[in-house]
């Protein structure tokens, strides 16, 4: 089954034995940054582990990141920085990627899709987590 054909609103992971654990890190480059054109520009680490009993591989993503003035942008694609990786239990996979947004603070959140060597497809939710120029949140 394709990952574009899967309907997303059906999965749950408790379906599966298979168990991811995302771990996001924030930080704020503000070399890049341009307040003056309401470019902030944030990089995100993202570990990934397998807790669970079989290997799975992740097939694509999808972000939600709400600006500081309410607008949201959604985010969908393959994989990871061109990768689609396949945990084995007890492995992790670490990578780094960014987001420009127009406003000093906002969030992001999502999910993954991934799937089990038998084909079983399942969601695991990315927690929200916080882009924010440092001294701007108390």
């Amino acid at each position: 089954m394709m990952a574009d054909t899967i309907d997303r609103r059906t999965m749950h992971s408790a379906d599966t034995p298979a168990l991811i654990e995302v771990s996001p890190e924030p930080s704020f480059l503000e070399q890049h940054s341009d307040p003056k054109q309401n470019r902030y520009v944030f990089a995100y680490t993202i570990t990934l582990r397998n807790v669970g009993e079989v290997p799975a591989r992740l097939l694509e993503r999808h972000w939600r990141i709400t600006h500081g003035d309410g607008r949201v942008e959604e985010v969908r694609g393959p994989g990871v920085v061109g990768d689609q990786p396949l945990l084995a239990p007890g492995e992790s996979y670490t990578y780094s990627s960014g987001a420009v947004i127009p406003t000093p603070v906002g969030t992001m959140q999502g999910d993954y899709l991934f799937t089990t060597e038998e084909g079983k497809h399942f969601i695991v939710p990315i927690p929200r987590f916080t882009l924010s120029v440092p001294r701007t949140l108390h």
